[in-house]
């Protein structure tokens, strides 16, 4: 994902979004464990996606309490 993308979602889907692929990186890591994870670039990918996301949240929070 983009963070272009990611600018134009109001705060609530992020959120959801966030979870969402929260979810996706522990079923990563479990397929990776047991050796089902075909690409194992995926958990860096999604690790990445996530502090994407936590990124804009924290500044969309720090914003709003500045004004």
């Amino acid at each position: 994902m983009k963070a272009k993308d990611l600018r134009e979602r109001s705060t609530e889907d992020l959120t959801a979004l966030k979870e969402s692929i929260s979810k996706d990186l522990f079923s990563h890591k479990m397929k990776n464990f047991t050796g089902q994870l075909d690409d194992t670039s995926l958990i860096n990918k999604t690790r990445k996606d996530i502090a994407r996301i936590e990124l804009l949240l924290s500044e969309r929070a720090a914003k709003g309490a500045k004004s």
